[in-house]
């Protein structure tokens, strides 16, 4: 179990270093990710490289028996490069050019840019690639964090060339995009532009486009910072840091370049539900790699600096979330920093080492978690131990929350995490998978507005259900195909016969959150006799029951009387249709229906809602999120103490793993 935090002693005089070794050892750290923001440092000037302050770093950390996570600094250009080379800055939609002075000022498509990173890169690696001390190498960081996406012109060269590299001809590219319309047919590739700014809507195969090579160009950055450290003889795991639901970096098609999935959350101690947030994150990155243990490379220690309110962190709670990364298959617990900056913007940021010394809770807490973990025998790798998918996929993400929509408020991610919640309340273990992954392996698959549904997708889902599995379908799903265009046939047109149903319209609702003032219906009630009187919202589709089993009817609004949830029997499974999205009860009571019915069995039965189980193999761990003490009867053996347990209690922010046999 590795434990400790980002380390930059460049921002600290070199006399301090000893002491900073010491107190690491002090807290329980096990290995530091050293040199991400450090390109400056190391290549003061273009040609010149100072690696002798990194060496005496390195070799300080060696010898205190940390071990160091190696990052290829190129996350943030030094001010000499873009002062020498202004055409690797990146721009806006609007041409604004993101300039000096922050972090990730680079373009990814940029020629220059990736010239220069892989001289540093090149150079870095042919230095340590045999370093004893150095385990792990960290590529780039936290990739296209804040700039989302560029439209500059090195991005406008490399767009072109990946056009003509996916579609072929240009003739292709306007059957895909469908340019006939608005008079937009392209003549060559040369006359293509990134989706600047426009006076109306833009082309929706453009922007999806756009997307996918936003992300691939991130990519194409970090494989060629990968090749060139392998290039150098490292064998070292190499893996860059995700952060969950990152929507412009397609993480499940990036997933089989890393060795290991790395990633970063810092759920806000504000919002008392935050916890099962940050399982859904924990769950999505598991999920990447399933049979692979993954690293929570960074979290805070207490309060934040960059939201509107930095609230601290509970006593006990960072121990608990970093409990609840463990259970969900991390075997690293990481923090953002370790020791609090005295300058900079992220000066009120918290750390490992707070500013106010380690006379504090925090850093309390801190070395408690450290001894803790160091004192854990080897934890079970784990498996696919999941009995429900929850479809999520990032291409769909994209497509479903583009413009000139029948309703233009769906918030995708908000939708996924709806049903996720009530997963988790019920302490069932979830799996969080494109549409492809769904297999035989789960008894349950949900999939909440799969507008963009791919051929395989749709392919996966109908052997599900035909083998035995049980498939719930959401509103606005089966909508377009790959390339955001309308199937022959009208709509559900691969999962319409599976599900038993027909779909004529969206019956869009008025948004929940507009003013009072805006007209029209804003939720749809349905109810059946297995399920109580429920909200439907966003949507309320005119759908008919083809040759399905009607389980819920709208029962207010223009659709009262018709069909809301329908089901039908095809080979050995069900599959299920639901043609509006509740509210967060309306989900809770559809989840239970369909959980009793695919037989779905929780991690643990009884639990409260603030206390979570998950299971990883044979290691039950329970986290107490907070609230009133609880018992919690579980079987097996402490995995800490080694002894033979029937309960566990548990008070607020107390976690237990527990090994059953």
């Amino acid at each position: 179990m590795h434990y400790g935090a980002d380390y930059n002693p460049e921002q600290w005089p070199e006399e301090l270093w000893p002491e900073d070794v010491a107190r690491m050892r002090e807290a329980g750290v096990t290995m530091v990710s050293l040199g991400i923001f450090s390109w400056a440092r190391i290549q003061p000037r273009e040609g010149e490289f100072d690696f002798a302050w990194l060496d005496h770093v390195i070799d300080l950390l060696h010898e205190g028996g940390i071990a160091v996570d190696l990052a290829t600094a190129t996350a943030s250009p030094p001010p000499w490069a873009s002062a020498a080379y202004p055409e690797i800055l990146p721009q806006d939609e609007n041409g604004a050019v993101y300039w000096p002075g922050s972090r990730q000022q680079f373009a990814p498509s940029s020629p220059v840019y990736r010239r220069l990173a892989a001289e540093l890169v090149t150079a870095m690696a042919e230095r340590y690639a045999t370093h004893p001390a150095v385990v792990m190498w960290h590529v780039n960081n936290e990739y296209g964090c804040h700039l989302n996406m560029d439209f500059s012109d090195a991005a406008r060269d490399a767009f072109r060339r990946w056009l003509a590299d996916r579609h072929g001809t240009v003739d292709a590219l306007n059957e895909a995009w469908g340019t006939n319309f608005w008079s937009q047919r392209y003549g060559s590739f040369d006359e293509v532009f990134p989706p600047r700014k426009a006076p109306y809507s833009l082309n929706p195969g453009q922007l999806l486009d756009y997307r996918r090579f936003t992300s691939d160009m991130l990519l194409e950055c970090y494989l060629m910072e990968r090749d060139l450290i392998r290039k150098a003889g490292a064998t070292q795991p190499i893996t860059t840091n995700f952060m969950g639901a990152f929507k412009p970096a397609n993480y499940a098609q990036w997933a089989e370049h890393l060795d290991l999935i790395s990633d970063d959350a810092y759920p806000d101690p504000n919002d008392a539900e935050s916890f099962r947030a940050a399982a859904f994150q924990r769950d999505l990155v598991r999920s990447l790699k399933p049979e692979v243990p993954w690293i929570l490379m960074e979290q805070a220690t207490n309060a934040l600096n960059w939201r509107p309110s930095n609230a601290p962190k509970a006593p006990g709670q960072m121990a608990a979330l970093s409990a609840q990364a463990i259970g969900r298959g991390a075997d690293g617990i990481l923090f953002f920093q370790w020791r609090q900056s005295r300058a900079g913007a992220e000066k009120f940021h918290s750390a490992m080492l707070p500013h106010a010394g380690r006379d504090t809770r925090t850093w309390r807490e801190a070395a408690a978690l450290g001894a803790r973990l160091a004192a854990l025998p080897p934890l079970p790798a784990g498996a696919r131990d999941a009995r429900v998918a929850l479809v999520f996929d990032w291409e769909n993400w994209w497509a479903v929350e583009a413009s000139d929509h029948p309703s233009n408020v769906l918030d995708y991610l908000d939708v996924v995490q709806r049903w996720y919640r009530a997963l988790h309340r019920r302490h069932v273990q979830v799996d969080i998978v494109a549409p492809e992954r769904v297999d035989g392996q789960y008894a349950l698959a949900i999939a909440p507005l799969l507008y963009l549904l791919r051929d395989e997708g749709a392919a996966a889902l109908t052997g599900f259900v035909e083998d035995g599995g049980h498939l719930l379908a959401g509103p606005f799903t089966d909508v377009v195909d790959e390339l955001d265009r309308f199937r022959e046939g009208g709509f559900l047109t691969q999962l319409g016969a599976l599900c038993g149903v027909r779909l004529e319209d969206f019956g869009a609702l008025v948004a929940p959150s507009a003013p009072p003032t805006v007209p029209g219906e804003r939720v749809a009630r349905f109810a059946g006799d297995a399920l109580p009187d429920s909200s439907g919202t966003l949507l309320a589709e005119e759908i008919a029951a083809a040759d399905a089993t009607v389980e819920a009817s709208f029962t207010s609004g223009r659709r009262a009387g018709h069909p809301a949830l329908t089901a039908r029997r095809a080979g050995r499974g069900v599959a299920r249709y639901l043609a509006t999205v509740p509210d967060e009860a309306g989900v809770q009571a559809v989840v239970d229906h369909v959980l009793a019915d695919a037989r779905v069995e929780p991690v643990v039965a009884g639990l409260p809602e603030h206390v979570e189980a998950a299971r990883r193999g044979e290691l039950v761990t329970l986290v107490h999120h907070g609230g009133e003490p609880v018992d919690v009867p579980v079987s097996g053996i402490d995995a800490e103490s080694g002894a033979q347990v029937s309960s566990v209690r548990l008070g607020a922010y107390d976690w237990a793993l527990v090994l059953e046999r």
